[in-house]
């Protein structure tokens, strides 16, 4: 048996529940990884992130190269031990970083100079380097350097991104030393559907552990990302994970998942609860209003995370007011526990056969919420 096992199928979508086994623990399907670019949730302690409902997390592979560096992490005992983490961790390979630092990078065919964003320091990675630091940082699951492009992107240079993607994603596969880490191939294309095929027939090729759907979510909009990504999930292995990275809303993962994507990363939770702005089934609630003055009822009512269990929206505005750094902190935990939770019904009307109808319910007031 391979890595992930497909364990039930939505009768009426593309959706599927499966398990992702990993050297670090198994992985329930759908499910959503908070982003630690550097090592760490931001002002999540890993027990907090725990309580959230939380199993596997990403990490930045540019990040960590940067600081503290890879031989630190490696002396401080590996990217788990670091991070004080037991359960499963993905690295992404960088690649995002070509299209977020544009303006700091020089791409070629071999591949790409960065000058640093902390120090203008030259640094240099290649689909080689890329896999060598996340073989080193110990992560259970790899991703190959690639070329993600802005949006919108005229043809020829997203075919050249793509061509490049798939000659550093076979560098990267020969480049792999460590079987105890899952490496994914990330397909690339834009919002182009012949290009979008084409990648992934040729990474498909090269049967690689899983796959990741890189490059969306940059501003091209959930109709033109959903339609992309359904035209992809119908083209990439039944048996193998898929990943939609760096999304998102609600609604998008519930129409991702609808077309048969596995997992998910995002900022969103985390970013928009250091901005005194909480998801909710009524949706967003922003904290810094004042009608929330004297409010002594929770974030969301009946929601079980700490924040809710034991803080008031008055209490709340009140510590981001004054910028106090526990307000920042218990609306992140309260989003992350949000997020969960939205997986776990997810999972769980897979399990019993009802998710068409659950997103049917569902989606359209998250779409009015989320979009």
């Amino acid at each position: 048996m391979g890595n992930f096992e497909v364990l039930t199928t939505d009768r009426r979508t593309d959706a599927r529940l499966g398990v992702l086994t990993t050297s670090h623990g198994s992985v329930e399907t759908p499910v959503f990884c908070p982003v630690g670019s550097a090592g760490a949730i931001k002002g999540i302690t890993p027990q907090q992130l725990k309580e959230t409902g939380s199993i596997l997390i990403l990490a930045n592979t540019y990040h960590l190269l940067l600081r503290p560096g890879v031989d630190v992490v490696e002396k401080l005992g590996g990217l788990h031990k670091f991070m004080s983490w037991d359960s499963p961790i993905l690295t992404d390979s960088g690649g995002y970083q070509v299209f977020s630092l544009s303006n700091l990078t020089k791409i070629d065919d071999d591949g790409v100079e960065f000058a640093s964003h902390i120090d203008g320091a030259k640094i240099y990675i290649n689909a080689e380097i890329a896999t060598e630091i996340q073989n080193r940082l110990g992560a259970d699951t790899i991703m190959c350097f690639d070329q993600c492009t802005p949006f919108p992107c005229d043809d020829s240079q997203l075919e050249k991104a793509v061509e490049r993607t798939i000659r550093w994603a076979k560098r990267a596969r020969q480049a792999h030393t460590r079987p105890d880490q899952l490496l994914f191939a990330v397909v690339q294309g834009g919002i182009n559907p012949s290009l979008r095929r084409h990648c992934a027939c040729e990474l498909v090729k090269l049967d690689f552990d899983g796959y990741a759907i890189g490059g969306l979510s940059v501003g091209e909009g959930h109709d033109d990302m959903i339609k992309t990504v359904s035209l992809l999930t119908k083209s990439l292995p039944q048996n193998k994970p898929r990943y939609l990275m760096g999304v998102g809303t609600p609604a998008d993962i519930i129409d991702a998942v609808t077309a048969g994507v596995d997992m998910f990363d995002c900022v969103l939770p985390t970013r928009n609860g250091r901005n005194a702005c909480a998801f909710t089934e009524e949706g967003y609630v922003r904290l810094r209003n004042t009608t929330h003055i004297q409010e002594r009822k929770p974030v969301e009512v009946g929601c079980d995370c700490y924040c809710c269990r034991n803080f008031s929206r008055g209490t709340l505005r009140h510590f981001f007011n004054v910028g106090e750094m526990l307000g920042p902190i218990l609306l992140s935990l309260h989003n992350l526990r949000f997020y969960q939770r939205l997986m776990e019904r997810i999972r769980q009307a897979l399990k019993e056969g009802r998710f068409s109808d659950w997103a049917a319910e569902n989606l359209p007031r998250y779409k009015t919420f989320y979009r």
